[in-house]
């Protein structure tokens, strides 16, 4: 397992079974840690070699999921009262590394198309889209990390 250097990012490994006629692959039931209600689940794509840049939620909590293809998730603590403060926590996720990441409100995240062909992210989101509760950055220098 990665050292978990952001305090509440949480990576949870998953299950995947294997079936004949196409696998199955678990992505969080209540009793997980990690679950803090539900709001919405959405898909996202990211294409090879691009970049989503920072955003932060304020209120939502993200969980992650790769089940196709590989993506690189770069969280960002800047958090006042946090021990944490100023660390950075660095992962790839895929069917290779099949886990979830529980990203907790006010941290930043940014993502990364690692894998060759089609890269989806199954986010099981605590709360309902609401643009007044994110902050975002256009660029991803606009918070210093080597990529």
């Amino acid at each position: 397992m990665d050292k978990i250097n952001v305090d509440g990012v949480l990576l949870t490994s998953l299950k995947k079974i294997h079936h004949p006629k196409g696998d199955v692959f678990h992505g969080m039931k209540k009793s997980d840690a990690g679950f803090s209600g539900f709001g919405e689940a959405y898909f996202s794509t990211i294409n090879y070699m691009d970049a989503k840049p920072w955003k932060k939620h304020l209120r939502m909590t993200l969980n992650f999921v790769v089940p196709v293809g590989t993506i690189r998730f770069v969280i960002y603590d800047d958090r006042e009262e946090s021990v944490t403060k100023g660390n950075f926590f660095d992962v790839i996720l895929g069917v290779e590394n099949y886990q979830r990441i529980t990203i907790p409100p006010n941290v930043w995240v940014a993502f990364y198309g690692e894998g060759e062909g089609y890269n989806l992210l199954l986010n099981l989101a605590s709360l309902e889209h609401d643009p007044s509760e994110v902050e975002r950055k256009d660029e991803l220098h606009e918070i210093e990390y080597k990529w």
